[in-house]
């Protein structure tokens, strides 16, 4: 793995866990994620100091609402092993985890939520790639490169 600081954006609905309750909590374990793609992208391609766009979704105004940082190396998500959580995988077992979480650090709230719609004028700049503007994009995870961070934090 390369030492080059990567950057990613993290969706959250923010009745379940907001850039408010980050900031409280300073340091939080980024679990439940039950999508392939997504735990790669935490398992295989997070390092520490990692740039994170904080993502509101499913909300009135989706959009970036923080920044954070990738606190720690990706380790397992503890809800797969407890039988009461809704994360919960019969399949994973202590030996052979399934399902990996990073620590999400707080590091600001933008001046002003950066809506989904403003950041959709925006398609041709961010590229292709960019699968926040892609249609069918589901994902919890996805990868945002350094020229795609710069311009989405220019709209702050």
């Amino acid at each position: 793995m390369s030492n080059r600081k990567r950057y990613w954006l993290m969706k959250s609905e923010p009745d379940a866990f907001s850039i408010d309750d980050l900031q409280k909590v300073g340091i939080e374990p980024w679990n439940g994620v039950r999508n392939y793609q997504a735990r790669n992208f935490m398992r295989d391609g997070m390092q520490v100091g990692d740039g994170i766009l904080f993502y509101h979704s499913n909300c009135a105004v989706p959009g970036i609402s923080g920044i954070a940082k990738v606190a720690s190396k990706a380790y397992p998500d503890e809800t797969q092993f407890d039988r009461k959580s809704d994360y919960y995988d019969p399949k994973a077992t202590r030996e052979e985890p399934r399902w990996m979480l990073v620590d999400v650090a707080f590091e600001r709230k933008l001046k002003r939520v950066i809506p989904l719609e403003e950041i959709r004028q925006h398609t041709e700049a961010l590229g292709e790639g960019f699968a926040l503007t892609s249609k069918g994009t589901r994902l919890s995870v996805m990868p945002v490169t350094a020229a795609q961070w710069k311009l989405l934090l220019s709209l702050e």
